[in-house]
This record gives structure tokens, C-alpha cells and sequence, in this order.
């Protein structure tokens, strides 16, 4: 059942809204904001706008070499190796961060894979949902501690992507039968729910989550899925050029740092914003149109995914 929460709020922004736009009043003058993937694709337009707005962003990458090369020239920023894919990665990036004492304003969780070639990874965990959400539900618990306590957000890229798929309860890693749309859907699926099952859970320490669709956009994330491909599902034209309906890295930022950064969300919590505003219940199965199905925001969902992520990470800062 679909909660009543999820509708417009008329925040004054839309889908053609820029990031740097939705920040324009905003200072986060002495905020500190953790990122991961913040290098590349959206992450790098999100992370350069929050800098502008006056953050300081740390940004986690895999290849931290990478990223420092493609930040160079981005200030406020510092880059900090972690591996979503590897807990133990996850473990030594949170505890040397802990360590140090400071503070976490905002903790956005972008980076992500898509249309992953059947790979299990770890203990046999399916990898978009490994890494997508596995990842980042262990990393968010294990830097709770360092969350502010009161006013502090949580923003989960999610993607209308889950249009494609609730949770595959019985085979959540896949086993029996993959398809590398219902693992992305999966994991997208993860992304919203977490958001809403942390919200209930941290709301009463002044933590609030969100998920955000950010929109069609082509960046890197699609670099697994061939020309042929992404042009019969007319993301793309003949000539290459993203197709209509699509938006720009900066207006798909914009979406993400307006739920990580807007007051009119300050007595809000656990909802799918889209276009810059809380996204209505979905009407059609048009992911360009949007809105949210409601598997993707069910409270009882929610709560069974984080026991089954628990379970699976052994994390729980709540218990």
C-alpha cells in the first residue's frame, strides 16, 4: 500500500531544474559530505556543486587514482579509497574515518553498477546487489556514529529502475534464472526501501533518509550495455546523441542534492523525490514519466530488507 506521503510538496524546481540551481540559496558554509562515486557520471555533478555551495566533500572511489585525477581541479574535495564490493574495504575506510572524530553532515549513496554480466561476489552475493545496496547499507551503519546529531540526511540514488522488479524474496541473489534488468531493478528497489526503513529508525535522532530518481541521463553507468542496445530502447539516436526525454548530468544532480539539502524536507523522511520534489505514486509503467511503485516504499518491505541485509552483513546500529 502506497503511503500518503508521496506527493508533491511544489518545491519550485522541476526536471529541468540544475544542481547548481536548487543550491543557489543555500550555504553549506562548514558542512562535510560523504559521497561515494563522486568522480564520475553524476557523482562528479553532484560533488561539484556541493563544493560550490561552500561543502567539503568527501569523495570514495575503487580506484582512488581515478578519481583524484578527475577532481583535480575541484576544490574542498578529499578522496578516500573504499570498495562497495568488499565489506572489509568498508569496515577499514569507516573505522579510520571514525577514528579521526569528525562529523557527517550528509552522506549521499551514489555510486552503483548497471547491467552487470552475471558475477556473485563475497560469500555469494548477486553483484548489483552487493554493491548497490549490500555496500552501502554496511558502510551507512557503520558511519552512524559520525552522523550530526540532529538535521543530518542520508540521499540513496535509486532509479525508476524499479519499475522493473520488487524484492525476489525466494532468490534474492539470483540463482535460479538471471536477468541483468531484474538484478539493476532489484538493487534499485533495495536503494528506495533502505531509505525508507532508516528514516523510521533514525528519526528520532534527527536522521533522515530519502531515495532520489535522478532522471534518464547517459554517463558511464552504461558502459556495460551495447550501442545496439541502448538504441533499440531509444535511449539513444542514430547519431549517438541522448534521446528526448533525457536530461544533463546537471539536471540530473539536481534532484540529489535538493533531497540532501532542501528545509522543505526538514519534517520529511523515507521518501522517493524525483524532479526535485517528492514523487507522486506511480500511474503508468512509463520509467520516463516516473513515480513510484509502491514496493518500493512499503514500510513492511522495508523493515524485511533491512533484517535480510543485517542478517547478510552482520550490521545492525540500531539494535
Amino acid at each position: 500500500m502506497p503511503p500518503t506521503q508521496q506527493h508533491k510538496l511544489g518545491s519550485g524546481f522541476g526536471a529541468s531544474s540544475t544542481a547548481d540551481e536548487v543550491l543557489a540559496e543555500i550555504d553549506l558554509t562548514g558542512k562535510t559530505v560523504l559521497i561515494t562515486g563522486g568522480y564520475s557520471g553524476l557523482g562528479k555533478e553532484t560533488t561539484a556543486a556541493l563544493v560550490r555551495a561552500g561543502a567539503k566533500v568527501i569523495v570514495t572511489a575503487r580506484r582512488p587514482d581515478l578519481a583524484r585525477e578527475a577532481l583535480r581541479d575541484t576544490a574542498q574535495t578529499e578522496i578516500a579509497e573504499l570498495d562497495l564490493a568488499d565489506l572489509d574495504s568498508v569496515r577499514t575506510f569507516s573505522d579510520q574515518f571514525l577514528d579521526t572524530g569528525r562529523t557527517l553532515d550528509i552522506i549521499i549513496n551514489n555510486a552503483g553498477v548497471m547491467a552487470y554480466p552475471h558475477q556473485l561476489i563475497g560469500p555469494g552475493w548477486e553483484a548489483h546487489f552487493a554493491i548497490n545496496h549490500l555496500g552501502h547499507f554496511a558502510l551507512v551503519n557503520r558511519l552512524r556514529p559520525a552522523m550530526s546529531t540532529t538535521g543530518s540526511r542520508v540521499v540513496s540514488v535509486a532509479s525508476s529502475g524499479h519499475f522493473l522488479t520488487d524484492i525476489r524474496w525466494d532468490d534474492i541473489h539470483l540463482r535460479h534464472g538471471y536477468d541483468h534488468w531484474i538484478a539493476y531493478g532489484q538493487s534499485k528497489t533495495a536503494n528506495a526501501l533502505f531509505a525508507t526503513h532508516l528514516d523510521a529508525l533514525g528519526t528520532a535522532t534527527g536522521l533522515h533518509a530519502f531515495s532520489v530518481h535522478p532522471g534518464s541521463i547517459l554517463t558511464p553507468l552504461q558502459r556495460n550495455i551495447p550501442h545496439a542496445e541502448q538504441l533499440a530502447q531509444g535511449w539513444i539516436t542514430r547519431d549517438g546523441r541522448a534521446a528526448t526525454g533525457f536530461k544533463t548530468p546537471a539536471q540530473g544532480a539536481a534532484t540529489t542534492v535538493w533531497a540532501a539539502t532542501s528545509p522543505l524536507l526538514d519534517q520529511h523522511g523515507g521518501l522517493y523525490c524525483q524532479d526535485c520534489d517528492i514523487a507522486e505514486s506511480a500511474t503508468t509503467d512509463d520509467m520516463l514519466v516516473g513515480g513510484v511503485k509502491p514496493w518500493a516504499v512499503d514500510p513492511s518491505s522495508a523493515a524485511r530488507l533491512w533484517a535480510v541485509s543485517s542478517e547478510l552483513t552482520g550490521l545492525d546500529s540500531f539494535s
